[in-house]
């Protein structure tokens, strides 16, 4: 995203499972199952951006995989997270 400029994100839907596989900036993710591993899709060992929004229900986020730290998603609220290379994990902007 460049600042003063409209930023256009590729948006798809998933289905919550242990795994899923983020191919879009924004990813809708239907059900409840809870969410340890995202694959990231980069490429060219770069890092980058995430949109996650639970659409049926709240999804946790756990630590099981590639996520730092967990959290509960609430439905209907964006998840922003970064994945960094080189640790290999998911940072989630907690907003706080």
């Amino acid at each position: 995203m460049i600042p003063g400029i409209t930023s256009k994100l590729s948006e798809s839907t998933v289905a919550s499972a242990a795994t899923i596989d983020a191919k879009s900036d924004v990813v809708l993710v239907t059900g409840t199952t809870q969410i340890d591993t995202i694959i990231p899709h980069f490429g060219g060992g770069f890092g980058g951006y995430l949109i996650l929004i639970p659409t049926a229900g709240s999804v946790i986020l756990s630590t099981a995989g590639n996520i730092l730290i967990g959290i509960t998603a609430v439905i209907n609220r964006a998840v922003h997270l970064n994945y960094v290379k080189s640790t290999g994990k998911w940072y989630i902007n907690s907003g706080v």
